[in-house]
């Protein structure tokens, strides 16, 4: 019997009110399961961050809690954050289905990750983790082997959708587990977390078959070369991409170290099937006529060191861009990415290829289901609560009125934000809980963490209005000024010692520091004193507020 005061909490510290880093943990007394494990990847405020992925500090806090990772699917967003925090939790077993196995094997082995095994985690499988049965059920998306999780706990069933669409044609002939989710149904759902992507879009989702036929439409005509950009790891979009070579009588080429590793790992795994006679090597493009060559590389999103823009920018080992070649970029932008691919795709035409990109040819179908999909999920599953997940806030918002359409209670609706808990009581009926820590970690280089929201004010600062630094030599006994104090300045105006501003400003220095009578030997005090003047003249002058380094020279 359920202890009748004790509750089930469900936790994102991901993936609510941003598209990224998913991570939902799932507690129950002295036991927690977390599903996903995240990355984000920055803005353009965010400077020279790599990565974003959760602050994990309410799960360190619980560290013998922890029993497992549970993975729905194998995108970055869902799995990228697990070699930065797995560390964090040696032991904790990750489970994941075949082909998620495959990929994070190799990013286990790249960052030498040995003390957390990976164990199978199969579309209809339970199992039992602490007070938790786990019973993952398949459903569509851009990735082969996408899982949602059901948790059957001790207060009732919980449903995590996982990213999902429900295609009736996948291109693996493997459907939705619609019998399943009728059964949860039937049974009784106590809550839903669903994915809000498209949750503002009408309608349905299409079939990822129609890109396929898309790929045949444009390729059929062609007499150049055809490079198809889409993500490493959207097996179903390379599977098509190699039926539509065959039926031309093109060879292939898979470019990208992430796309080649993909490739390898999908094919070993029985996920591609292909001639290999019809797959050619990098090293060997220029010994194919451009009429029977098709090149797949990654960088649909405009990402600058991707194999699509080098080859733009020219600056690719094995790929130059010529006219007459036509470039399909298979994916939609990320949103905060539209520049970045903008960017891209303009270098491409200017190099005299012909582009499809995703408004003028649909050339990619999302992986993520529309409103009326949404409906179906809502009403195979029946939630008497409802949590909409993995979308940005007004995402959530529409999705949370799709619930209320299909017979939700709207008290029932939780429209919640990231670190806020939802307890489920025994009885049935659910509360918000007392938010929890949920920030941004951020990944620069090696430094995992180490680099907050300080940090990043500087480098804002910095890359707004640039640095102004004022180099003052002292004489150590008496504490006097020898010499002429120096200026240094980066990104404000341009450094030369003739610049009427930077003379004015050495003046305003020497000034600040002649004490008439006695000797300023306090260092810090002659720092402040300068740092003021500076910064109060600097913006009289210019309106604009540099960073201000004193630096004193003791001789």
């Amino acid at each position: 019997m359920p202890d009748p005061r004790m509750p089930l909490r469900i936790i994102p510290l991901g993936g609510v009110g941003e598209i990224g880093k998913n991570m939902y943990v799932f507690e129950y007394g002295d036991d927690i399961v977390v599903i996903d494990c995240g990355l984000m990847f920055p803005d353009e405020e965010m400077f020279g961050i790599d990565l974003v992925i959760p602050d994990v500090t309410y799960l360190k806090e619980r560290r013998a809690n922890v029993k497992a990772f549970l993975i729905t699917h194998a995108h970055e967003d869902h799995v990228g954050g697990l070699p930065y925090i797995l560390p964090e939790f040696p032991g904790v077993p990750v489970y994941a289905s075949t082909l998620a196995r495959g990929l994070l094997g190799n990013k286990i082995r790249e960052h030498k990750l040995h003390h957390n095994p990976l164990i199978a985690l199969e579309p209809g499988d339970e199992t039992a983790i602490g007070p938790f049965t786990v019973i993952p059920f398949r459903v569509g998306h851009s990735i082969p082997d996408a899982m949602g999780i059901a948790l059957r706990t001790p207060v009732g069933t919980a449903v995590h959708t996982g990213d999902f669409k429900f295609d009736h044609t996948p291109v693996d002939g493997k459907l939705s587990d619609f019998h399943i989710l009728a059964r949860l149904g039937e049974e009784g759902v106590v809550c839903l977390l669903s994915d809000s992507t498209r949750a503002e879009n009408p309608g349905y989702t299409p079939s990822e078959r129609t890109v396929g036929e898309a790929f045949r439409e444009i390729m059929e005509p062609l007499e150049g070369r055809v490079i198809v950009a889409t993500f490493a790891s959207n097996i179903a979009r390379l599977q098509q991409v190699l039926d539509a070579s065959s039926q031309f009588d093109r060879k292939v080429a898979v470019i990208g170290r992430s796309m080649e590793q993909n490739f390898r790992i999908a094919t070993d795994l029985g996920y591609l099937k292909y001639e290999p006679s019809g797959i050619v090597p990098k090293e060997q493009i220029s010994s194919i006529p451009d009429s029977r060559l098709v090149i797949a590389t990654t960088g649909a999103q405009g990402e600058p060191m991707s194999g699509l823009s080098r080859m733009a920018n020219r600056d690719h080992r094995w790929v130059d861009i010529q006219p007459g070649d036509t470039v399909i970029v298979s994916a939609s932008p990320i949103p905060g990415n539209e520049e970045y691919v903008a960017r891209t795709i303009d270098n491409l035409f200017k190099a005299g290829a012909n582009v499809y990109y995703h408004t003028i040819k649909r050339a990619h179908v999302s992986g993520h289901a529309s409103q009326e999909e949404l409906k179906l999920m809502l009403g195979l599953t029946k939630p008497r609560h409802f949590i909409p997940i993995h979308g940005e806030f007004r995402m959530q918002v529409q999705h949370g009125r799709l619930a209320i359409e299909t017979g939700v209670d709207p008290s029932n609706v939780f429209i919640i934000e990231n670190g806020m808990p939802i307890e489920i009581l025994p009885d049935g009926s659910a509360r918000r809980g007392a938010p929890v820590p949920a920030g941004y970690v951020y990944v620069d280089g090696l430094s995992v963490g180490e680099v907050g929201e300080i940090v990043l004010r500087d480098r804002r600062a910095l890359a707004n209005d640039g640095m102004f630094m004022v180099v003052i030599t002292v004489d150590k006994q008496t504490g006097n000024v020898i010499g002429r104090p120096e200026i240094i300045t980066r990104g404000f105006v341009p450094g030369n010692e003739q610049d009427p501003l930077i003379q004015t400003t050495i003046e305003k220095v020497i000034v600040s520091i002649e004490n008439p009578g006695e000797h300023i030997s306090e260092v810090g005090l002659l720092k402040s004193q300068v740092k003021d003047a500076v910064s109060r003249y600097l913006y009289e002058q210019t309106k604009r507020r540099p960073m201000v380094f004193p630096v004193v020279v003791e001789v």
